[in-house]
């Protein structure tokens, strides 16, 4: 009885399902690779703001606490944004007739919020709390880098799962006191992992890989 297909249409029909195949798995590790690029978790891109403000100026000439901008930073799960009357506190003294703070004004006098652009994005499953990290020595560099040297602020961590992981499995390293949170220029002791680890018992610090710990 002769076969139903020929030798040659088997061979034409193996090399399709390879090529389907190496297709499927091309797609996947592209995938993969582009949410774990840069572009996909949105590193290393500026933000331009709605008003030119610059990290360098405010935070590293003129040193002011990033708690006077991001108030609730210590008490609530978010930072906070400021509010006009925080950028008048100082600019309706200061540079207070510059071109470059009108729409500062005009917020004040429309009683219209500025509307700033988020830069770090979590997605809506993942629960992250400010207070219980900042309270337990976890510096803002540690997520937001050197922001007083940025212009225009960028997301400098891929904030994906296993970056967090990586700290929550071991948080030692990533600690300091707490009296240095906000500082952008602190250096650890040459033993850090020691010094983290006796800064985990001062602060209470206990390694949470749950996955209730964030996803709640």
């Amino acid at each position: 009885m002769s076969a139903l297909f020929s030798r040659k249409a088997d061979g034409r029909l193996k090399l399709a399902l390879g090529l389907a195949g190496a297709a499927v798995a091309l797609a996947l590790g592209g995938a993969m690779f582009y949410w774990r690029s840069p572009f996909g978790t949105g590193q290393f891109h500026p933000v331009v703001q709605p008003i030119q403000f610059d990290h360098r100026h405010h935070v590293r000439d003129d040193q002011i606490d990033c708690r006077y901008c991001h108030a609730s930073v210590e008490r609530a799960p978010s930072a906070g944004i400021p509010a006009t009357e925080v950028c008048l506190s100082c600019h309706s003294q200061i540079w207070n007739k510059s071109p470059l703070l009108d729409r500062v004004r005009a917020s004040w006098f429309e009683g219209r919020p500025i509307r700033w652009l988020r830069i770090h994005r979590l997605p809506d499953f993942v629960y992250f709390n400010h207070a219980i990290h900042v309270n337990k020595g976890v510096g803002c560099v540690e997520c937001h880098g050197r922001v007083d040297r940025m212009a225009a602020v960028e997301q400098v961590q891929p904030l994906n799962m296993g970056w967090c992981l990586d700290c929550h499995r071991n948080p030692a390293p990533r600690l300091r006191p707490i009296e240095e949170i906000t500082s952008t220029t602190w250096r650890p002791p040459a033993d850090r992992a020691a010094f983290g680890a006796e800064l985990m018992k001062r602060y209470s610090v206990h390694a949470r890989v749950s996955c209730t710990t964030c996803h709640r």
